[in-house]
């Protein structure tokens, strides 16, 4: 594997009250990702995606900002209950780690934009700092999420 800019992932962790299957399973889940999403852009999966994710699975997915459009991710880390992340087209990938703690389990969400096709565009739009916000949106609503239940 190449060496990666650690400049170049926005990361942030959150203790959650549920285990690392539990929330595996979530996040392996396509259609549960619109409840935890923390940017409003995930509508919801849509029909070429399966019910459970694996490595190299692809899955389509609904959104919105500004206007509708639709993406395809590609799974390109899984190790169940660990980790779990995909990309899609533009290289940049959404990754989360799980790690066993006491009552519960450390997730963090990370925005990795080592493999970006356009690291111009990265910057320009700015995304990580974008994403920043929107991953501790996440993990505060996987947080409540896993509270009610």
């Amino acid at each position: 594997m190449s060496t990666s800019d650690p400049n170049k992932v926005v990361s942030e962790s959150r203790f959650v009250t549920a285990t690392p299957q539990e929330i595996f399973n979530l996040l392996a889940d396509p259609a549960q990702h619109q409840l935890i999403d923390g940017s409003g852009s995930v509508k919801n999966a849509n029909s070429s995606s399966p019910e459970r994710l694996s490595l190299g699975v692809k899955f389509g997915m609904d959104m919105k900002i500004g206007v509708k459009y639709k993406i395809t991710n590609e799974v390109v880390e899984f190790d169940e209950p660990n980790q779990i992340a995909w990309r899609h087209f533009g290289g940049h990938i959404w990754r989360y780690k799980l790690e066993a703690v006491e009552g519960g389990t450390q997730v963090t969400e990370q925005f990795d934009w080592n493999t970006a096709k356009s690291h111009l565009m990265m910057r320009v739009m700015q995304y990580p700092t974008k994403n920043r916000a929107s991953i501790v949106a996440t993990l505060d609503r996987l947080a409540a999420h896993f509270a009610k239940q």
